[in-house]
């Protein structure tokens, strides 16, 4: 799992990456965590607020702090009916 927190490291962008590390721990999933600060590679997502959070290429969260229990939701593999 590949995990991007997008932001120029204002405090709102240090804390969500707080969040995130904290949420994976708990999860015990493996997953590397990235910090991109570059305004171009943000503006890259459709991103135009922060902070963002994006897993595995798809952007979860914009502009605002994620919970925990958010990110812990974003965690789980997605669930696959089989008919």
């Amino acid at each position: 799992m590949n995990i991007k927190i997008l932001g120029p490291g204002c405090q709102r962008c240090h804390k969500t990456e707080e969040v995130v590390r904290e949420a994976v721990k708990e999860a015990g999933v493996d997953a590397q965590i990235e910090k991109v600060t570059d305004t171009m590679k943000i503006a890259g997502y459709g991103v135009f607020g922060t902070p963002a959070v994006v897993i595995d290429g798809e952007v979860k969260s914009v502009g605002k702090i994620p919970s925990a229990k958010e990110v812990k939701a974003w965690l789980r593999p997605s669930s696959t009916l089989i008919i």
